[in-house]
């Protein structure tokens, strides 16, 4: 980010710059920069507001920056900086903002939408969003020191939210920023900073060296960077989800569209929505991951449904756990419901694929074994007393080779069936000039290729009653195993957000603590009542309760795609047809 030698501020809003986190190779360092709060050129202070509102949002850790020393004023008119810029080595840093009131949160964010008007409850829940708090003091000269002894710089800032004692409102008023700061960021640290270089090198910050910044300044630097490195968690929203760089994206967007149309920014709206993006994009890649499985996998055509099937299994198994890893929220069942009717149609899909590669295959295969055969009906070779038989045995010699030829597929008797249907009038043509046959000998044929026909139609008939009875319990297979995926997928979110729970009891718990021992009674009751509507609150939210609701919403596509395969359920034929 630019530093600004001048009286002009250089940055507008809010700046980002990410890049490659020095110390997790699977994570990216996102950082922020705000504009100077408090620019005397803004007509506008809610801007300020909005846009410390915003940093707080998109931060998981958050900088507060203040000139000098930790005093009055600068616990009353907080600097808020959110970035941090490196050189090439990494040795250096500079944090660029300016004021803003730490009080004016609770009207400036809402954590549920229900909770408009009421700031108490609202504010109660902010700590299990709230960034860690970092206070970096720049150009700090003092010794720290107390009482004759030396403190460490976290002690330093400690001291400085002591609440005073009192009840008069100049009391109450010097303790507001305290009370939120320690009531808010019950993770706190404090870093102090020699200036980075003489006064007549400040403006030249931008293109110093290392070797032109002061030692100390660097060495706090190094620490700083170390700190935010290796303890910075990453961004979250409620519920311990982790937010990729789209969801920065998508919440950042939700937020700001709230801000630009007169609203408060609800978190619990904006995780919501982004739940919708989320899971939305979940089931595209769900999909998209299955189809490069079968297609890289799947090798047409089968010999049987049931390898088609297990594929298919295999495959919707993989997809659906990319389902589950990116999908999250209430909303999830609704999502996963359709992602279960999407692998149904993609299913049905390759199994027209297989049977109409099995077709293809068995015609190619009975075209050549056939081609004598035409050429013999083309020559009128069967046309001649004895022709019918002579017909009837070359058509069982096609039918013999062609059984005897491997990979044809599913379909096989049915592109049989086909052929020899197609036959039927050659044959009936044949079997009428056949001068060898008398007319009842003739009539006994007839009715025997009437039988043979009726008897092949029977066996079709009961591969297509096999075929969807195994669908069918494909079908249920693929419920069963998405409704286990689903309750394990809610017993791991049920886990993080009760982890995620217990941290904000300990953080309240410690804090109070804190209140009782500083002697504030009746802080420390406020924050015992907030305690114990959060335990409330949680019982609120029984387990049970949620995956029940889930699995009945879930239950409402499941039966209609077994009822739905059931449909085509053919009717058949009796098992032994009538002999003349």
């Amino acid at each position: 980010f630019p530093l600004g030698a001048t009286v002009q501020a250089q940055t507008k809003g809010i700046w980002m710059w990410c890049l490659p986190h020095p110390r997790r190779p699977d994570h990216t360092l996102v950082l922020l920069d705000t504009e100077g709060l408090g620019d005397v050129q803004k007509g506008n202070t809610q801007n300020d507001s909005w846009i410390f509102a915003l940093a707080i949002l998109l931060s998981s850790t958050l900088v507060y920056n203040s000139m000098g020393t930790i005093d009055q004023v600068a616990l009353e008119k907080l600097q808020y900086p959110f970035g941090a810029s490196e050189s090439e080595r990494g040795l250096w840093w500079a944090a660029l903002a300016r004021s803003s009131y730490v009080t004016e949160l609770t009207k400036k964010i809402h954590t549920k939408s229900s909770q408009h008007g009421q700031e108490e409850e609202n504010s109660a829940e902010f700590i299990r969003f709230f960034p860690a708090f970092v206070w970096a003091v720049r150009d700090f000269t003092l010794q720290l020191e107390m009482d004759g002894r030396p403190i460490s710089e976290d002690e330093y800032l400690e001291n400085a939210l002591k609440l005073q004692e009192g009840d008069s409102e100049q009391v109450k008023q010097c303790n507001m920023s305290r009370i939120c700061i320690r009531k808010f960021f019950p993770s706190r640290k404090c870093f102090t900073f020699d200036r980075p270089a003489n006064r007549r090198k400040l403006h030249q910050l931008e293109t110093l060296g290392e070797e032109d910044l002061e030692p100390d300044f660097l060495e706090t630097t190094k620490n700083f960077c170390e700190h935010v490195w290796n303890t910075s968690r990453p961004k979250t929203v409620p519920g311990g989800r982790i937010v990729s760089g789209t969801m920065l994206a998508n919440l950042a967007k939700s937020y700001v569209e709230a801000i630009n149309s007169g609203q408060v920014p609800c978190l619990e709206n904006a995780v919501q929505a982004l739940a919708v993006i989320e899971n939305t994009a979940a089931v595209r890649e769900a999909i998209s991951h299955y189809e490069e499985l079968m297609e890289k996998r799947m090798k047409l055509p089968t010999e049987t449904m049931e390898e088609l099937l297990e594929l298919h299994a295999e495959c919707e198994r993989e997809a659906t756990g990319v389902f589950m890893a990116r999908a999250f929220g209430d909303c999830i069942d609704k999502f996963q419901g359709e992602l279960a009717q999407k692998f149904l149609e993609k299913k049905k899909e390759f199994c027209e694929r297989n049977e109409q590669e099995s077709l293809n295959r068995c015609r190619a295969v009975l075209m050549e074994l056939s081609q004598e055969l035409e050429d013999g009906i083309a020559k009128g070779i069967y046309s001649v007393p004895g022709g019918y038989q002579h017909f009837l045995g070359k058509q069982r010699e096609i039918e013999e080779k062609y059984r005897l030829v491997p990979g044809k597929g599913i379909q096989a008797e049915k592109a049989l069936e086909e052929f020899l249907k197609s036959k039927k009038n050659v044959a009936e043509s044949i079997l009428q000039t056949d001068n060898a046959l008398s007319e009842k000998e003739k009539e006994i044929e007839a009715e025997r290729a009437r039988v043979r026909e009726a008897q092949r139609q029977q066996e079709l008939l009961e591969q297509e009653q096999a075929r969807l009875t195994q669908m069918m319990a494909d079908q249920e297979r693929s419920n069963e195993e998405q409704l286990q995926q689903l309750r394990e997928k809610m017993e791991k979110d049920k886990k993080a957000l009760q982890e995620e729970t217990d941290r904000v009891l300990q953080k309240k718990l410690k804090v109070q603590e804190q209140l009782l021992k500083e002697g504030h009674q009746q802080q420390s009751r406020e924050m015992q009542n907030e305690i114990q509507r959060l335990k409330d609150g949680q019982k609120a939210a029984d387990a049970a309760g949620i995956l029940k609701a889930i699995f009945d919403g879930l239950a409402g596509f499941v039966v209609p795609l077994v009822a739905e395969a059931g449909k085509h359920l053919p009717k058949v034929l009796p098992a032994n047809p009538r002999w003349c």
